[in-house]
């Protein structure tokens, strides 16, 4: 099925299918969940994150309002309301908390150590002190990590296979999230290997995002890397804008930037992330440990081509980039 049909058809949904196997429990259990994107309608991408972690826990037998409450709050890319909306959580006592991606990990985090919390979508959680290994977390916290560092490596190889004129590459990172310092280091010992010179733009704030692209854009043969975290998700219209405004050929980390008419991204299956969280969480329920479930790396990843952005570029997709393509935007 392709990603815009699914997309629709979670959003569109109001009820899903419930598992042959209910839950027999003797009293309402409850998950808080924080999601970095709003989720409150004005953000479609934050409501079908919800609802897929929503169907795959239903899918496991857990139903919203009948065995299980689910209690959401969103950060919407404010990260100034993240503390206070972690704190709200905690306060309704959940069985287990879940984190949405790299800027809801943390607050949750410094929120409690006791109450268990599982993240999907989360960059260098070792590095980042959330837990003490990937095979034994050996505290409160496990999850799904967003990718390997090595991935963003492959950033800059892609946009020179999409874009062989490029010469320079901005690099738009989040300095609030530790993985936007490891992010952009991966991609400066690359760059050399492609002849790309890279430099950082800081997106604190969609000011600072539209300066430091319009800044960039001066030059000539330039590109641009967008690399993973919420507050670039959250600003994907405006950056994709930018980028089309300046003729960027640009590099996304997820297929989101794509559908809103970005060039090219690869990165992990997002919404796998969100399922198989689905599936810790019911395992945490049943009485298991998150000090004893290992943290575990993607398994599948996806590469998404947006074909009317390259001609509008004047760029033609190579053959080889098109066959390992998951999906062709035309």
């Amino acid at each position: 099925m392709r990603r815009r049909d699914f997309l629709g058809a979670v959003v569109g949904s109001a009820t899903w299918p419930i598992a042959a196997r209910a839950q027999q429990v003797d009293r309402m259990r409850r998950v808080g969940v924080l999601s970095g994107l709003a989720a409150d309608g004005s953000d479609q991408l934050g409501q079908i994150i919800v609802a897929t972690f929503s169907q795959a826990l239903q899918q496991l037998g857990w139903i919203d309002g009948r065995n299980v409450r689910i209690d959401q709050r969103s950060i919407g890319g404010n990260t100034e309301d993240a503390r206070k909306h972690a704190m709200e959580l905690v306060a309704l006592g959940p069985d287990v908390l879940v984190a949405t991606g790299g800027a809801s990990i943390g607050p949750l985090f410094q929120a409690t150590r006791s109450i268990p919390i599982v993240f999907a979508n989360v960059p260098d959680p070792v590095g980042s002190g959330f837990v003490q290994s990937l095979s034994r977390p050996g505290g409160n916290t496990t999850g799904f990590l967003q990718f390997e560092y090595s991935l963003t490596g492959k950033w800059p190889e892609l946009l020179k296979q999409i874009a062989p004129s490029v010469t320079r590459a901005a690099v738009l990172r989040d300095l609030a999230v530790p993985s936007g310092i490891g992010q952009f280091a991966v991609i400066q010992a690359m760059a050399p290997s492609q002849n790309l010179e890279v430099t950082a733009i800081n997106a604190s704030d969609k000011q600072e995002i539209e300066r430091g692209i319009d800044a960039s854009a001066r030059l000539p043969n330039g590109g641009l890397i967008v690399v993973a975290s919420a507050a670039n998700l959250a600003n994907r219209k405006l950056i994709v804008a930018l980028a089309a405004r300046h003729k960027l050929p640009a590099v996304y980390f997820h297929p989101a930037f794509v559908t809103e008419g970005g060039l090219i991204s690869y990165g992990a299956d997002f919404f796998d992330q969100y399922r198989r969280a689905a599936s810790y969480v019911d395992r945490i329920l049943k009485g298991e440990k998150p000090a004893e479930l290992p943290v575990q790396a993607p398994t599948k990843y996806e590469l998404v081509v947006n074909l009317k952005t390259a001609k509008t570029l004047g760029l033609t997709v190579p053959p080889a980039v098109l066959a390992r393509a998951d999906e062709v935007i035309e």
